[in-house]
Formats: C-alpha cells, sequence, structure tokens
C-alpha cells in the first residue's frame, strides 16, 4: 500500500440492528400492501354497549393549531352530545386540556354542546389532563364527589380496552360508547399504513401501561 493511503475497514452491522431492519421492511410492506390493518383494527376494537348510566364522559382527541376540534375529538363529543339528548344520562363531561397556547379542548366541546341544546348545568369539563392516565384520575376525583359510580365511555375504539381498565380501577362501571375517528376498513396502501401507525401507537401504549402498572 503506498505512503498516504488508508486501509478501509467495512465495518459489520450488528446482528440485532440488520434483523429490526429486515422486520421494519416487513412490516411496512405488509401494512402497506395486505389486510393486516384491518385484521388487527377489527381484533383491538371495542363494541358499543350502550344503557343508562350517570354520567357521559367523552376523553380527549386533540386542537387543531388554529383551536379548531379534530377529526377524533369532534366525533367523540358529537357521540358525546347525542347521548345525552337522548337521555342515557343527566351529565356530560369533556376531557380535553389547552394545546398550542389556545383555549382548552374540553371548553370548545362544551361550547358546541351548548349551541347544540345541552343545559349548562349539565355540562362539565376537565382541562388540566394529558393523556388517558391523567384523565382518569381528574375525572374520577371530579365525578366521586358528585356520587356517580356508572358512566357511558366515549372513545375511539381501539383505545376503549386501555381507557376503560384504567376508569374501572377507580371503582367507576364502564360501559363502552366506542366512536371512531378513523374508518376500520382501510382499502387504499396509504389509508393502510395511517390504519397501522394508530395500532402500533395503541399496542405500544398498552405495553407501557401494563409495564408501569397503571393497568
Amino acid at each position: 500500500m503506498g505512503k498516504g493511503s488508508r486501509k478501509v475497514t467495512k465495518v459489520a452491522r450488528p446482528p440485532l440492528v440488520r434483523l429490526l431492519g429486515l422486520v421494519g421492511v416487513l412490516l411496512f410492506l405488509a401494512s402497506t400492501f395486505t389486510p393486516l390493518p384491518n385484521f388487527l383494527a377489527q381484533r383491538l376494537a371495542t363494541p358499543a354497549r350502550l344503557e343508562a348510566a350517570e354520567a357521559i364522559v367523552v376523553l380527549g382527541g386533540g386542537l387543531s393549531p388554529d383551536g379548531a376540534l379534530d377529526n377524533a375529538s369532534l366525533r367523540r363529543a358529537l357521540h358525546g352530545i347525542f347521548l345525552s339528548r337522548r337521555g342515557f344520562a343527566p351529565l356530560l363531561l369533556f376531557s380535553g386540556p389547552a394545546y398550542h397556547g389556545r383555549v382548552a379542548e374540553a371548553d370548545v366541546r362544551a361550547g358546541l354542546a351548548r349551541e347544540l341544546g345541552i343545559p349548562p348545568a349539565a355540562i362539565l369539563t376537565v382541562v388540566d389532563a394529558w393523556n388517558t392516565r391523567e384523565e382518569a384520575s381528574r375525572i374520577t376525583s371530579l365525578l366521586s364527589a358528585r356520587g356517580v359510580r356508572k358512566i357511558l365511555l366515549v372513545t375511539d375504539s381501539h383505545h376503549m380496552v386501555r381507557a376503560r381498565a384504567l376508569f374501572e380501577r377507580s371503582g367507576f362501571e364502564v360501559l363502552a360508547a366506542s366512536v371512531d375517528g378513523v374508518s376500520l376498513v382501510a382499502n387504499t396502501p396509504g389509508e393502510r399504513l395511517g390504519l397501522m401507525r394508530k395500532i402500533l401507537k395503541e399496542i405500544l401504549a398498552r405495553v407501557y401501561y401494563r409495564t408501569a402498572r397503571y393497568l
């Protein structure tokens, strides 16, 4: 080897890195081009069980940067309002914090409920909960003080298992009032990939909650 030349050493990738890369590629292909996301979505979904309760609890879904309810949040809010107008419970509770330094999601939903005919006295809000565990804690404190023990819980069907377990652990009898912000049946590669991202996010959240012994 001549003077000044350098010997290039090829660094082998650890087997675990190669394996994770292969799994990632296979998961991407399966998510995009097979019915796997639809199958998993159906397995994770919780069917609705609508009965009379003491309160309707609508979990947070998110706000857009301009302060408008996003798709999931609006669907959940409208479902809760629909249940309230049908007389399923005397109280309607909205959860949702203030994103991006703007008005709280719960307050936006409460305003919508009033516009759609729900009496202000029947509406409660929780504006300081940033995740499902905090929602269960804050809502438990508020409703327990009112003697509420049976609730209709409004959230997406794939999120219902984790959310219901937290509220049941707090002592509530929980009836599932499932509503979906996205379709559980995806037909195009883009839709299937988006659905799989939501599924994986929920699976990881369940693993974390169980590891942390929140469930």
